[in-house]
C-alpha cells in the first residue's frame, strides 16, 4: 500500500513538472513570435510614488487604411465614433497593466525615428464594475492610449507615456486634444523583445 502511494506521488510530481515546463515553453514561444515590450509605469502628479508593470504584445502593425478608418470615424462621431470604430477592428495586440486582466489593442502604429522607432497605440478601455455600478463620470474616458520611443542606439534612453483613461477631443484651436481622467504615467525600464522577423 505504501509503495502504491509513493508511486502515485512520484507520477503526480512528474506530471506537474511536465505541465509547468510546457506552460513556460508556450509562453516563450509566444514571446519569440510576437514583439513584446515590457515597461514600468511611474505615476505623475497625484499618482506620484506609485508604479505598475505594463506589457504590450504586438501581433501585427496597423495599416494606413486602419488609420484612415479611425480618422473618418472621429471626424463623423468624435470620441464616441472612434470608440465604436475601435470595437469593430480586429485585435492587433494585447496590453497587460498591473491591476487589470489585460485587454486587446485595436490600433498599433509604427513610426521610424532617427534613433529607432516610435510605437503609438490606442484601444477601448475596459470599464470596471464599480464604475458601471455607480455610473461614474470616469466611464466617458473610455480609451487607453500610449506612446513608446524605442532608442536602438542607447536602450537607456528608451521612454514613453501611458494614458490609462482618456478621451479624444478638439481644442479651441481646432487641434486634437487628449483629455485625461487621471494624469499620464511615465514609462521607463523598457525591454523590447523583438519577436520573429516578418511575423509583426
Amino acid at each position: 500500500m505504501r509503495t502504491k502511494s509513493r508511486l502515485t506521488k512520484v507520477v503526480f510530481n512528474v506530471l506537474l513538472l511536465t505541465s509547468l515546463l510546457l506552460l513556460v515553453s508556450i509562453a516563450g514561444f509566444a514571446r519569440d513570435k510576437n514583439e513584446t515590450i515590457d515597461a514600468t509605469a511611474w505615476g505623475t502628479s497625484t499618482q506620484l510614488g506609485k508604479n505598475i508593470g505594463v506589457t504590450l504584445i504586438i501581433y501585427e502593425w496597423s495599416t494606413p487604411e486602419d488609420k484612415a478608418v479611425l480618422t473618418e470615424a472621429f471626424q463623423k462621431g468624435s470620441n464616441k465614433g472612434l470608440v465604436t470604430a475601435l470595437q469593430k477592428m480586429k485585435a492587433v495586440g494585447h496590453i497587460n497593466i498591473t491591476g487589470t486582466i489585460g485587454y486587446d489593442v485595436s490600433f498599433i502604429r509604427l513610426i521610424p525615428t532617427p534613433t529607432g522607432r516610435k510605437i503609438r497605440f490606442v484601444t477601448n478601455r475596459q470599464i470596471r464594475f464599480g464604475e458601471a455600478f455607480y455610473d461614474t463620470q470616469s466611464q466617458s474616458f473610455d480609451l487607453t492610449a500610449g506612446e513608446i520611443d524605442i532608442n536602438d542606439q542607447d536602450k537607456s534612453k528608451s521612454a514613453g507615456v501611458l494614458y490609462p483613461a482618456a478621451q479624444l477631443g478638439i481644442g479651441d484651436d481646432g487641434q486634437l486634444t487628449l483629455n485625461l481622467n487621471q494624469n499620464a504615467w511615465r514609462l521607463g525600464d523598457i525591454i523590447d523583445w523583438k519577436g520573429t522577423t516578418g511575423e509583426n
